[in-house]
This record gives structure tokens, sequence and C-alpha cells, in this order.
């Protein structure tokens, strides 16, 4: 592991001396938009610089906490003095000096909070964008530090992760493999306390930069793999984004501990799912990005609701798949693969397709896996695949989403038409058919929030949904409906429910109860 060195304050003040220096710059996520505009500021996201430096050719304080930080530029020594509390930063190893000019030792990146807080997210040097693609090729990674123990800073999978999670009031929270801090940084906001792990102790260091920096509580950090360093405890909420990439076996000098979990195949994502009831209090919720085999012979769904503890709810979705040469090429790349020549990089991939075909891996899907601690007799599990574009955040979109399970479990078909029910106020109804039909071909009913469903229906699934107002049973709406259509009213009572359970679980129609339980 690396000795290069990290950042240690002094004490809190100098932290906030430090925080008060990038406020007063305007070094915000809304100040770097304003300052560098919306094309180079995305080209920043993607790991662009030139246009960034392009805008930061001035002299201002903004324009060199930009050049220092996130484009890892050396400034002259008077001009950061001008922006910062520069021998505090010099005394605990924000900078280092080199002659006339001091330069950064770690990426610091501006992230605004779910609430409007300014946030900041160090990692290590040219890691704070998506995965570290190219950083692990020949000649070692930026800042002198041993690639196997890079950290990284905020990307897709740690703002997907962060979008979904649920943020009700908790007393303790788990961040298990925590790398830069963003979700223990996230959990501070609701949780009374929070415990965050990584076998990584350098992703423990600057974890608790990130927080001290972002003004949150120092978290309690444990080193250790999995659920070792918290061995018999339990906790209301526990989120992962764990090392997940299902990679070929490599000793331990190339295994990058961001991303390979050591484990073979998606064994990692199955032991950590697997365990961590164990870990939860009743109610408890855990929170998982993952990626899982689709193997030849199995249906996927299947084969990863298999992973699912007993007494826990589970809803998984996956959101993309790839397949076996497109995995590789992703991850062969962002290990730095492409940078050793066409011999090595040649017998890496055939590595990785030696391994998938070893395992009979036709593609690897990637999604999220929430369980809920029911202690149902009768767990309800759902796995999807939902490629479509999603509103984040999505936390009280997957809240609801138990809270529905519930609610069908426990009505059974008399008990579900006895019930009233109102239609969600994000729901449009399309009407597709051809040009000046009497009648649609189907009707479409749509969210426009949330997961954003869409669902065919009927005639009496329209009629039904559109006077769901929760003023009468959903018996007696259908008695009207049958009157309406000349059927019997018996037969449609039977066949309805399962439509209803429908709508029900995928949030067209909230139970009226529910829906004023949750505002």
């Amino acid at each position: 592991m690396s000795t290069h060195r990290l950042p240690s304050p002094a004490g809190p003040e100098r932290v906030d001396r430090l925080r008060g220096a990038l406020l007063a710059a305007d070094f915000t996520a809304d100040g770097l938009l304003d300052l560098l505009g919306a094309p180079a500021y995305a080209a920043l996201a993607r790991g662009e610089t030139v246009p960034a430096l392009r805008a930061t050719r001035g002299g201002g304080p903004l324009e060199t906490l930009v050049r220092l930080f996130l484009l890892q530029r050396p400034v002259a020594f008077g001009r950061a003095a001008a922006a910062l509390p520069v021998e505090d930063c010099l005394a605990d190893g924000w900078l280092v000096r080199d002659g006339d000019e001091v330069r950064a030792s770690v990426d610091v990146r501006p992230y605004g909070g779910p609430q409007g807080e300014d946030w900041w997210i160090v990692s290590d040097l040219g890691c704070a964008v998506g995965g570290a693609a190219g950083i692990g090729g020949p000649g070692g990674a930026p800042g002198g530090v041993d690639r196997s123990g890079l950290v990284l800073g905020v990307g897709g999978a740690s703002t997907t992760l962060a979008g979904l999670t649920v943020r009700a009031p908790v007393e303790r929270a788990l961040d298990l493999g925590t790398g830069s801090g963003i979700q223990a940084l996230h959990a501070a906001r609701h949780a009374t306390s929070v415990t965050a792990t990584d076998p990584n102790p350098r992703a423990l260091r600057i974890a608790r930069l990130t927080l001290a920096l972002s003004g949150a509580a120092e978290p309690d950090l444990r080193e250790g793999s999995l659920f070792e360093p918290v061995a018999g405890e339990t906790y209301d909420l526990i989120v992962s984004n764990p090392p997940f990439v299902i990679s070929p076996p490599s000793s331990e000098g190339d295994r990058l501990v961001y991303r390979d979990g050591g484990m073979s195949g998606d064994d990692l994502c199955r032991t950590l799912v697997q365990r961590s009831a164990d870990h939860l209090a009743d109610g408890g919720w855990c929170q998982v990005l993952a990626n899982w085999q689709h193997v030849e012979g199995e249906d996927w769904r299947e084969r990863v609701a298999s992973w699912v503890p007993g007494g826990c709810d589970a809803w998984i979705v996956q959101r993309e798949v790839q397949d076996i040469t497109q995995y590789a090429e992703l991850w062969l790349r962002d290990a730095g693969a492409h940078l050793a020549g066409p011999a090595e990089y040649a017998a890496r991939y055939d590595a990785w397709l030696d391994e998938f075909e070893a395992r009979k891996t036709r593609a690897v899907g990637f999604g999220w896996i929430t369980l809920r601690k029911s202690g149902a007799d009768r767990p309800a599990v759902t796995a999807e695949e939902w490629p479509h574009p999603v509103e984040q955040p999505l936390g009280d979109a997957v809240m609801a989403h138990f809270r529905r399970q519930d609610f069908l479990r426990t009505h059974d078909d008399a008990a579900l038409l006895a019930a009233r029910f109102r239609l969600a106020d994000e729901v449009v109804q399309e009407q597709v058919g051809l040009p000046g039909a009497e009648d649609p071909e189907h009707v479409v009913l749509r969210q426009n929030r949330g997961m954003r469903r869409a669902t065919k229906v009927d005639t009496v699934g329209a009629g039904f949904a559109g006077v769901c107002d929760g003023t009468l049973s959903a018996g007696r709406i259908l008695d009207a409906i049958a009157q309406l259509l000349g059927e019997d009213p018996v037969v449609l009572r039977d066949r309805t429910p399962e439509s209803i359970r429908l709508l029900v679980e995928q949030g067209f129609l909230w139970p009226v109860d529910e829906r004023e339980e949750t505002g």
C-alpha cells in the first residue's frame, strides 16, 4: 500500500478555516457551473480538462482553486495565499510546496448536497470522475499512489446509490466499503451515528477528510472486509457501493481494491446480500449496488433472488446488461491495460474471457438490490429489468414500494375490493389507435415521476383508474362499471383483483390510508 502522504489537519479549527476559504471563493458546485459554463463543466465531469483550463486563465481565487484541486496544476505561492490559508494547508498536507509554486496532494471536488448543502469530496489525484480509466497503466497512478490502493471520488455509481437510498431518520447507519466517504456523508444527515468500513486504510483516511471538510460529524471508521469490522452489531440502514466488478483472479499487487472484491464471479455481492440480514435491525434497510452473472441455462432473476436472506422483502432492479466482451473491455480500459502494449492487452483480455467461459457466463447485469427486514412469513421478492430513465432521487419511491407490498400481503381479494384507492398524482392516460377510429386499440397509463412506468390497461382498467379518487371502494366502482358495460358484476369482481394488484404494486394506485400516511 502506498505511503503517499495524505492531509492530516492539526485540528478542527484549521479545517473550518479551509472550508471558510472555499466558501469565500465560491468553490462550490454552483460556483463551478457559473465560472466554467455548462459545456466545460460537463467536460470536466467526463475527465476532459482543456475547456476548464481555458476558463480559468484569470487570477481570481476561484480560478486558483479549480486549477489546484480539480485540474491538478501547480500555481504560484502568492496566488495560492490569496485564496487559501496557505501555511495551514502546507502544514496539514493539503498542499505541497515546490519552489515558488504549490500543488495539491489530493483532489477536492465541490458537491451539492440534497438540501443545497455545500460539500467537498476528497479523493486521490486524477481519480475523482467515474472510474480510474487509464490510471493503472505503466508508470503507476497519479500522485505516486500505488494503484492497488487508489481511492476514487464521486462517479455515476456513487450518485445512483445516494439517490435511491431511503432517507428516513434512523439511529444507526453503516456505509460498507466507504471509499471517499460520499455515502457516509449523506447518511450523516439523517442518522444519529454512522459507521464506515473499508478494507483500504487509505480510504478510511480520505473518508475522514471528506466528512470533516464538509462539516459533518466524524463517523466511526473501521478497517476490514464485508461485515468483519461490525461482527455482532445491527443497523437500521446499510448502504454499500462495493467492489462489485467480476474479474479474473489476480495477484494481490494487480488487484484494484476500489473495484475488485477478491472473490470469484459475483460471490462478493452474493455474500454481502446473504449476510446483511444478520446485521439489520427489525424494519431495517440494506441498499446495495451490484453486478451479477447471466449464467447459461439460468434465469438471472431467479439466480439473484436466491441471494435474498429469509425474513427480508427485496426489490432487485437490473438497469443495464453488457455482453462479456463489452464488460471485459470496459474494465480492462479502467485498469489501463490498453496502455500496456498489444500483446499484454490481448493476454489480459483472454484471461477475462477464459474466466467467463469457465463460469458459463454469457453477460453481466448491473443494478441495485434493496432489502427490508420485514420478518414476514411470506417475504415479497421482486426482480425486474428496468433499463428506462428514472427520476432521481428515488428514496421515497423505494420506501413506497415496500409499503405497498405490506398492503398487498395483508389484503386478500375480498379485502382488496373493500379498500379505497386514489390514482397517483403523476399518472397520465394515453390512448393509442388509428386516427379517426371510434375506440382506441389500447390505453396506456404512464407515470411522470419516480420509476416512470407505463402499463397497458383494458377499458375496465382505464375506467377504474380514472374514477379512483378515494371516495368509493374498489368493489362499488366495479359494480358501477359492470352496469355501464352491461356485464355481470360478480364476474367482473372475480376477474379484476389481479389487475388492481398490479396497478397498486407498480404505484399507479395508492390505498387511501397508505397515501395519507405518507403525505
